[in-house]
């Protein structure tokens, strides 16, 4: 069975959206760059690598030095579907990430959307 057509789209084509919508919101890049390395394990030099290389989503996630174990209680809505239900791994950890640029978007705090 084939992947999600979102499985092979860039990184570098969906973060702008990401940093666009926390700056609508008088959020940062920074802290958008701050969840995703959280859960990834991406330092910023690497977050900004897969940028320029236009790295796809599943090998993005399948690269990532250090997918964080806090994110199974990542829970809630995103996109209609309740994050902790999905079944396919890598569009979990798509949702996931979503899920927290959401929350720094709406202002959540810090240590609340890292899960501490």
């Amino acid at each position: 069975m084939a992947g999600h057509r979102i499985f092979t789209t860039s990184f570098a084509s969906i973060y702008p959206h990401y940093v666009a919508k926390a700056e609508r919101k008088d959020h940062t890049s920074d802290e958008v760059d701050q969840v995703i390395c959280w859960l990834t394990g991406y330092d910023p030099a690497g977050l900004r690598q897969v940028i320029e290389d236009e790295t796809d989503l599943q090998t993005f996630f399948a690269q990532a030095p250090a997918f964080n174990p806090n994110a199974e209680r990542i829970t809630g809505v995103i996109c209609g579907h309740r994050v902790e239900e999905i079944e396919d791994p890598l569009m979990q950890k798509i949702r996931y990430m979503d899920k927290l640029v959401d929350e720094v978007a709406r202002g959540k705090k810090m240590s609340s959307i890292l899960r501490e």
